[in-house]
């Protein structure tokens, strides 16, 4: 978030908006239905304003539209279906193999690649066996840690004893190991599906992060394949990247290997690129809403920022099959986005208490005492989130709308809080500030709205335990809200926003920056483990759903690495958006 408004700010002047276009007169609206006395309606005329001086969208909608990809046709599809038969084989026999290193290592190799979703039945019916078979595994340490990881990552409670017989008689992992560069990584990767409380783990990760980074100060120079692959799992460990980045470096990174499979190879770069140009269509579609309710012209002093919107759907869930959920959620994240910055910096609180309370009352009735860019918005919000609820209603017979607009009004809500923060000059404890900050950051809100998109059926039960915040929720919003905290509290106090985890931390300990931001580094790693004791132990929410929870909370970690990777049009989101939705891979 960016910037509380109180009275006392300058005064700007904003365009008065008319609502020209007939699709923003609600569906169906009747008479005008009274709530008690109609307030006034609010003048814009001499209310004093900020801005966050954002800059517009570098990202053109002809451009957008104009993106065509050759990678839909006949011969580049026909292609991809017979390499997948081929691979689909390899891996059904890797399960004759007598090495399970051989089948683990196809395995991470599909799944690097970004193929792993073509073979899903293969490989869990491969680590069902090797699981099955763990007492086996051979006494190497990239074997064990190999399998480890991937058994974790798929759900299989595998405990982290098996590290053991790595350690020495007083406890310590064995310094021989060192040597055994290929072993270190693999327990490097494999230490961050660590769960609360499992020392050998936390020793492990200690252990492997040391001599990798000794081997990195000792070896700059190098280019070899393990050396890049140490590099970067120092920079981000797989298991908190975002698949689709990782995949599209993994290629480039694949191709240069010695050993590597050209087969996988060609299906690999062909999948891709004939994904992208699905993205592409899902990306054009948004562009083309976006542009239609005019929010982003509209409303200038708010982010403008469709692309990332839409490149976070692309991070969370990139499989072709999920294409609606792409769609419907940048639409989400768009109205986030808008919303966001009305109660962080044009809003004034007496706007904001009216709009809040036109939101959870969910009537276009309660909107006539609003200016009009505040008018434009909700009916923009109450016209995209019901058209979703008469999507779910007609596909699968389920209201879902009344869960959405409490979900809505609970996010409204906990923005007017901390505008009432900014404006009292309140400084919350650092708890106090999680307590709130988790809810404010829209994570809750985006998952529920997956849950309608991805699930079939939608389920009484299943809404009840999101309604209970349970841990992959909870835990995942608290990683975006705090990897938000790191990349962005530094301009955003700048710019005056009311003081993020750092500063509470800061102002409650008389603890350095520094200091601070180390303590909030640790609370994420501490949020993972959370998530990972959650997806071995969950019975009540799918596999898909708890996917796009983790993967919600590793896009924040990417977009947040090196800055406001949201707001700001850096060159490292340029570049991602780039490599994702516009080059192809060259084959």
């Amino acid at each position: 978030m960016a910037l509380r408004l109180c009275a006392s700010f300058a005064i700007c002047s904003f365009e008065k908006m008319h609502l020209r276009s007939s699709s923003y007169f609600p569906v169906g609206s009747a008479s005008p239905v009274r709530y008690g006395t109609v307030s006034p309606r609010i003048s814009s005329q001499h209310i004093v304003r900020r801005s966050a001086n954002y800059q517009p969208s570098i990202w053109d909608y002809d451009y957008v539209q104009s993106l065509r990809s050759e990678f839909l046709g006949e011969v580049h599809t026909k292609r991809i279906n017979k390499l997948k038969e081929e691979v689909s084989k390899m891996v059904i026999n890797s399960q004759e193999m007598t090495k399970p290193i051989d089948q683990v290592e196809l395995i991470d190799t599909l799944q690097r690649l970004g193929l792993g979703y073509h073979f899903q039945d293969e490989i869990k019916t491969t680590l069902v066996s090797i699981f099955h078979g763990s007492s086996e595994m051979e006494e190497d340490l990239h074997a064990t840690a190999l399998q480890f990881r991937l058994l974790r990552q798929h759900g299989f409670h595998v405990p982290q004893e098996i590290f053991n017989r790595f350690k020495d008689q007083q406890g310590n992992f064995k310094a021989s190991l060192c040597e055994n560069l290929e072993g270190i990584l693999s327990l490097y990767e494999a230490s961050y599906l660590c769960e609360e409380g499992e020392s050998v783990l936390e020793d492990a990760r200690k252990f492997s992060a040391e001599r990798l980074n000794e081997y990195v100060e000792q070896n700059k120079d190098s280019h070899s394949y393990l050396s890049v692959l140490i590099s970067h799992a120092l920079e981000l460990p797989l298991h908190w990247g975002v698949p689709r980045l990782e995949a599209r470096w993994f290629i480039h990174v694949y191709e240069r290997k010695q050993a590597m499979n050209p087969l996988l190879l060609e299906l690999a770069k062909l999948d891709f690129n004939h994904v992208q140009a699905l993205h592409q269509q899902d990306l054009k579609y948004v562009s083309w809403w976006w542009n239609s309710i005019r929010l982003g012209k509209k409303l200038s002093f708010a982010r403008n920022r469709l692309m990332q919107n839409f490149l976070w759907t692309l991070g969370i869930q990139f499989e072709p099959e999920y294409g609606y959920g792409r769609r419907m959620s940048t639409k989400v994240n768009s109205l986030i986005t808008i919303i966001d910055d009305i109660y962080d910096v044009y809003g004034t609180l007496d706007e904001l208490q009216h709009f809040t309370d036109a939101v959870e009352r969910w009537d276009v009735n309660a909107i006539e005492p609003l200016p009009d860019y505040m008018k434009i918005t909700f009916l923009a919000l109450y016209n995209s989130i019901n058209e979703m609820g008469f999507d779910a209603l007609r596909e699968q017979g389920f209201n879902i709308i009344p869960h959405l607009k409490k979900s809505w009004a609970e996010l409204c809500k906990s923005y007017l809080l901390e505008a009432k923060w900014y404006c009292s000059g309140y400084m919350p404890t650092l708890q106090e500030y999680i307590d709130r900050a988790w809810l404010s950051i829209s994570a809750p809100l985006i998952l529920l709205h997956y849950y309608v998109f991805v699930e079939n059926p939608i389920t009484d039960e299943a809404l009840e335990c999101l309604n209970q915040y349970p841990d992959i929720i909870r835990y995942s919003s608290i990683i975006l809200r705090l990897a938000n905290d790191l990349g962005t509290s530094s301009d955003e106090l700048k710019r005056g926003d009311i003081p993020k985890s750092i500063q509470c931390y800061m102002k409650g300990t008389g603890a350095s920056e520094e200091e601070a931001r180390k303590h909030i580094r640790n609370l994420i790693r501490e949020a993972w483990m959370k998530i990972n004791e959650y997806r071995v132990g969950n019975d009540h929410l799918s596999e898909t759903f708890v996917g796009i929870a983790v993967n919600l909370a590793r896009m924040a970690q990417c977009t947040y690495q090196h800055g406001d990777g949201h707001a700001v049009e850096d060159s490292t989101t340029k570049d991602r958006m780039l490599s994702l939705l516009v080059h192809p891979i060259p084959l």
